[in-house]
């Protein structure tokens, strides 16, 4: 064994993070069925944040609105392509992005107008972003505040 030294070096600690968030992010198939199991994931998330029911049956249907706008419209009915849902809740907001890769934003030809989903993601969440996808497809960013006006304490 000897005289062996033992050299002490500061070292920088290996998480280095002051912030608390936890993303989760969920890729599937453009699917019908896949709509449901997307609900149930951000309902299971939504309850380990404990978030107050009236946000998660808002953040539920504003996603599935998303989602379903991306089975309904993105991709050919044949040939589904993924999509991709990322959630990151901070201390003040919860923000959702569901995004595509297919036709984008205006551009199916499988309706005679605007549906009702934006509209209602717009009138429930704080607030909406629809943002073309580079290469293809389209993100709907919404953002939902966690502490709401009559939310108690």
């Amino acid at each position: 064994m000897g005289n062996a030294q033992i050299q002490l070096r500061s070292v920088a600690p290996l998480i280095e993070r002051t912030d608390t968030h936890t993303d989760v992010k969920l890729t599937l198939p453009a699917r019908p069925e896949n709509v449901s199991v997307i609900r149930h994931v951000l309902g299971a998330f939504a309850e380990a944040l404990r978030l107050p029911d009236e946000l998660v049956e808002d953040l539920r249907l504003a996603v599935t609105e998303a989602c379903t706008n991306v089975v309904r419209h993105a991709y050919s009915p044949d040939l589904p392509g993924p999509v991709e849902i990322s959630i990151r809740p901070t201390e003040e907001f919860v923000s959702v992005v569901v995004a595509d890769h297919g036709r984008g934003i205006g551009s199916s030809s499988d309706t005679t107008g605007p549906g009702l989903g934006l509209p209602l993601i717009a009138a429930i969440a704080d607030e909406v972003e629809l943002q073309p996808v580079p290469g293809g497809g389209s993100r709907v960013a919404m953002t939902f505040a966690r502490h709401r006006p009559g939310d108690a304490a």
